[in-house]
């Protein structure tokens, strides 16, 4: 009996030592597995001598939680990043000639010019083409917004697509935690797969997991809508092809629930959708309502003046909305677009037919708009001179804007670059201190759930001397039952 008993224990310890060691070996083999998290391998007394393996997985619940979230808001912080670094290198740099800033004071320093020699016809037509590629560069920041919030929204619509798939590859993932979990066997791969999704979730969009029993876990949104519960949620969303001053960005809804928005009653707060949704409502449509006031501060600034009665109005100068002498409305949703379509007068322009002496008197809406004190002579400087007074003297600004609440056209620009890179700089020290996080945080979990190659070797060694001890158990034990038996013979 003793014999007997020696054999099943010894037999015993091989099956465990056996699947430890395979245990031992997966870990080795997903040492450079990021997602992997090592195995443990216990043993488990038997009641008759012999022990059983449970397997469970090394690892901190709420250090994992925790790298959700810095994840989620190292996503949100480089999509919004990246699309600010997009519109500063085209039209945030005071230093660009090509800005919006630099073009204002060339022709600034081109009107003077010409306000000095009156008469010179090419002073009068340089600064008329300065006025030209003023506009053109507002013509260009305000394609260079809409493009912006185009790759914004296109990028949103992804980030949809991709969390749709994700969702539906987690719930298959979880339905097999839960079945596993239910018979009883090993769930630590199954658990893995599942947790390598959910990372892969959070870069998209902020998520909180809440485990259940038998191995179930539900998912909702750092705004608290439900993401998956016993079943992935639709997450919805309508991209807009092309972007215009004005246009309003869809939503992305969950269950009907828009979560993205002003309207939103549970917005999202992290993830790449929210950085995205930022930028595109946020960022982008403020800098594009500084350059129509920009835009808007122009047209007014060199409107014409009806001098014969009857006074029919001012009308559009030098700087036209679209080429109509109608000028824009002062408010805020009268200027909406202005930065987009401001043009050159065709009056005044040569390459239309234009004549540029009209910079000088006036007239561009006929000879009624001429400034009477010009009376045809060419040295006549006064409306020039008025034109640079109007140009640098103070308008009110909306406050929505954050450039305060009144300002000089060429402080207003420059005002404005430097509003754009101040945002650009924010977001950059965040995202980089988001990245920071994210990395002590994977770091932190890796110490904790991770594969250390020493330690499986060291391991591993072991567990091959137990083997060896089991299996000359067992030799000895063979050898004194044959003992045994030849004497019974």
């Amino acid at each position: 009996m003793g014999l007997t008993l020696a054999l099943n224990t010894a037999r015993a310890s091989l099956l465990a030592t056996s699947n430890q060691m395979a245990v031992s070996a997966r870990n080795v083999a997903g040492a450079n597995d990021p997602g992997y998290s090592r195995k443990i391998a216990t043993l488990v007394a038997g009641s008759a001598g012999g022990a059983t393996v449970t397997i469970t997985r090394a690892g901190d619940p709420a250090l994992y939680a925790r790298t959700l979230t810095a994840s989620s808001d190292a996503a949100r912080g480089d999509a919004l990043l990246t699309g600010l670094t997009k519109l500063a290198q085209t039209v945030g740099d005071t230093d660009d000639p090509t800005a919006p800033a630099a073009r204002l004071s060339a022709f600034q320093a081109a009107l003077q010019a010409a306000a000095n020699q009156p008469d010179n016809t090419q002073l009068a037509r340089d600064a008329v083409e300065a006025a030209k590629a003023l506009a053109g560069s507002l013509n260009a920041a305000a394609d260079t917004v809409h493009a912006a919030r185009t790759e914004a929204d296109a990028g949103i619509a992804d980030s949809v697509t991709r969390i749709n798939d994700l969702l539906g590859r987690f719930d298959t993932a979880n339905r097999a935690v839960v079945r596993i979990t239910a018979l009883g066997s090993d769930a630590t791969d199954a658990l893995d797969d599942r947790d390598r999704i959910l990372t892969a979730l959070s870069q998209e969009i902020g998520v909180t997991a809440v485990n259940r029993d038998g191995g179930d876990m539900a998912l909702y949104t750092d705004g608290g809508v439900t993401l998956f519960e016993r079943g992935p949620r639709t997450v919805a969303f309508s991209p807009t092809s092309t972007f215009a001053a004005g246009t309003v960005g869809g939503t992305v809804t969950i269950d009907g629930v828009p979560v993205t928005g002003a309207a939103s009653p549970m917005p999202l707060t992290s993830g790449r959708i929210a950085g995205l949704a930022s930028l595109r409502d946020g960022a982008a449509l403020t800098y594009e309502a500084q350059l129509d006031a920009l835009a808007g501060g122009l047209i007014g600034a060199f409107a014409e003046t009806d001098a014969v009665a009857p006074d029919f109005g001012p009308r559009a100068g030098l700087f036209t909305a679209g080429g109509s002498a109608i000028l824009p409305a002062t408010t805020a949703t009268g200027r909406t677009g202005l930065a987009a379509t401001i043009a050159i007068n065709a009056a005044v322009d040569p390459a239309q037919g234009g004549t540029v002496a009209l910079l000088r008197s006036g007239g561009m809406n006929g000879s009624d708009y001429a400034d009477p004190a010009a009376d045809g002579d060419a040295a006549y400087a006064g409306r020039l001179r008025g034109l640079l007074t109007t140009l640098t003297a103070s308008q009110p600004v909306d406050p929505a804007l954050g450039l305060g609440t009144a300002s000089t056209l060429p402080d207003l620009a420059a005002a404005s670059a430097g509003w754009l890179e101040a945002q650009r700089k924010d977001a950059s020290t965040s995202a980089s201190y988001q990245k920071t996080l994210l990395s002590r945080a994977n770091e932190a979990l890796s110490n904790t759930a991770g594969v250390n190659g020493d330690d499986e070797t060291a391991l591993a060694l072991q567990l091959e001397r137990s083997y060896s001890a089991s299996a000359k158990l067992i030799a000895v034990v063979n050898d004194l039952l044959k003992t045994l038996l030849d004497a019974v013979r």
